[in-house]
């Protein structure tokens, strides 16, 4: 099937693609993971498979399901074929501690776990505090469960519909307990109706291309590429976690063509002695988001890679990514534009909006909001949040600072909360740490605020030493003050070994902030 034909398919489901894919695409390659290899055809009959499992455990629509482990093609076999008739996935970060796997596997009242690999006994001494939970199954157990099945899936099977829940995410969680994440079929796939389109080649999926699926399953920047793959009837290749030696074999020996990938992730990759000797020929796109860019870094990688770079900018509760910065827009001699997020996604509204929730004037910095059919269905069995954060009229108030630019590009400043307000003026780590960050000497920084008796709060960096390099304080806060305003520049720079992150690289500010803020009643001074 030719690109023209495969341009804007008009469905809303994970049954409708696998179906569509099987019939025209059967011996093109679905998923792939270390020596297995599934067809598309292959992928219609192990997910139905998947049906008939599900249906003789008592599992139907509206039921969780949840995977515990890395991640694996048994994973999305499973999310794809709960999907086909709206049971939920809810994957479950393997980073976190054994009180948020309880939390959240309680919160979901999920009758299975499945296990990956290494994950076997992951949950022994917590059955009973799982109590909804009727069957923990392990990798090697879901896959004989589905081999031995002996049929396919029952006959007549009602499919989901568009607007039927088939994934649930959790937010990180970086205060309180975290937030399910309801998403349905179409906030998965309708977007793509309008962006799979002949004339923007980077949304263009091409016959021959592999997408690599690298970051942890349990983020909507993981599920995503399996989902995307999916959609475009092209190869998705599965990495159980990102190492740099398993990014650089799959690059070469897969074919990869494009994948998603964090800032942090790319400066492992940047400072590791073996990328500059891998051949990066095939690789066509590198998406990337999640966290701020450092200038200096993209430079370094638009030269490593070769290839093309799309800022992509999304959050759980917009299914990822609604906006983006195109490659055209990327260039290693710098531009303002590179600073920016880029532009919305055709079918996404953007505004920012003042205080008092009034759009706010090109130029002006307010918070950024966001309708589209990505936008969630609701927080699971939070109603209060689910209205402290999506209004009636379906916008989703996102939390960043940003604002316009004439031409219609979103530029971030900074998470709301993480801004800093000293002597009256607003600050955002982000710039801060991007001012930095070409400094000699430091791989990575942090920018936080911390008390000040005066000002009520002063910049802090928080660095980490380049291998080999020690850093000079005084050195940073004049690298600083030559690029950036006076009342931005750090007044004190603590050094330490590694940035505290949590599952999906996202720099854990709270805990870089919290010893500063002992005795405090809150974090704002």
């Amino acid at each position: 099937m030719s690109d023209g034909e495969r341009v804007n398919l008009p469905y809303l489901s994970f049954d409708e693609f696998i179906r569509h894919w099987a019939a025209m695409r059967p011996s093109r390659t679905a998923l792939s993971q270390d020596d297995r290899i599934i067809t598309y055809k292959e992928l219609d009959d192990v997910t139905q498979r998947v049906v008939a499992v599900l249906t003789e455990m008592g599992l139907g629509k509206g039921d969780r399901i949840a995977w515990l482990g890395k991640n694996s093609d048994l994973y999305l076999i499973l999310f794809y074929g709960a999907a086909r008739i709206g049971a939920v996935m809810v994957p479950i970060g393997w980073r976190l501690a054994r009180a948020e796997w309880e939390f959240i596997i309680n919160d979901t009242h999920a009758k299975a776990v499945f296990t990956g690999t290494g994950f076997d006994g992951a949950l022994h001494g917590l059955e009973q505090a799982l109590p909804m939970v009727a069957n923990i199954i392990s990798e090697d157990d879901a896959r004989q469960r589905i081999a031995a099945i002996a049929a396919t899936a029952p006959d007549g099977f009602v499919p989901a519909g568009a607007d039927d829940a088939v994934l649930q995410l959790y937010t990180s969680g970086t205060t309180g307990n975290p937030k399910g994440v309801v998403l349905s079929n179409r906030n998965l796939f309708a977007l793509r109706l309008s962006n799979d389109r002949d004339d923007v080649a980077y949304l263009r999926l091409s016959d021959d291309e592999t997408a690599l699926l690298a970051m942890p399953c349990a983020h909507i920047g993981g599920t995503g590429v399996g989902v995307m793959a999916l959609a475009g009837g092209i190869s998705g290749h599965v990495l159980a976690e990102f190492t740099p030696d398993g990014f650089f074999d799959a690059v070469e020996a897969q074919n990869i063509t494009r994948l998603f990938v964090v800032p942090a992730a790319l400066q492992i990759l940047v400072n590791h002695p073996r990328c500059g000797s891998v051949d990066y020929s095939k690789l066509k796109y590198i998406l990337y988001g999640a966290a701020p860019m450092p200038l200096e870094l993209l430079r370094e990688c638009l030269t490593m890679f070769g290839s093309e770079f799309i800022q992509v900018y999304g959050m759980t509760e917009t299914t990822g990514t609604i906006i983006s910065l195109p490659p055209e827009d990327h260039d290693p001699a710098g531009n303002n534009r590179m600073r920016s997020a880029g532009k919305p996604l055709p079918g996404v509204e953007v505004m920012i909006v003042d205080e008092a929730g009034n759009p706010a004037p090109v130029g002006d910095v307010g918070e950024l909001i966001t309708r589209s059919t990505n936008n969630m269905l609701h927080y699971w069995k939070q109603p209060d949040a689910t209205k402290g954060t999506m209004d009636d009229a379906g916008w989703i108030r996102t939390g960043d600072a940003a604002y316009l630019d004439a031409d219609g590009y979103v530029y971030i400043h900074d998470r709301m909360k993480d801004m800093i307000i000293t002597g009256g003026e607003n600050v955002y780590p982000a710039q801060v740490e991007s001012a930095i960050y070409g400094h000699p000497d430091i791989m990575e920084v942090a920018v936080i605020g911390v008390p000040h008796e005066k000002w009520g709060e002063t910049v802090k960096a928080v660095c980490v030493p380049k291998a080999g390099h020690s850093i000079d304080p005084d050195s940073v806060m004049q690298w600083t003050r030559e690029r950036l305003a006076g009342f931005k520049v750090p007044t004190s720079v603590d050094i330490i070994g590694a940035l505290p992150r949590n599952a999906s690289g996202k720099i854990l500010r709270k805990d870089l902030r919290a010893p500063y803020w002992a005795g405090y009643d809150r974090m704002v001074n």
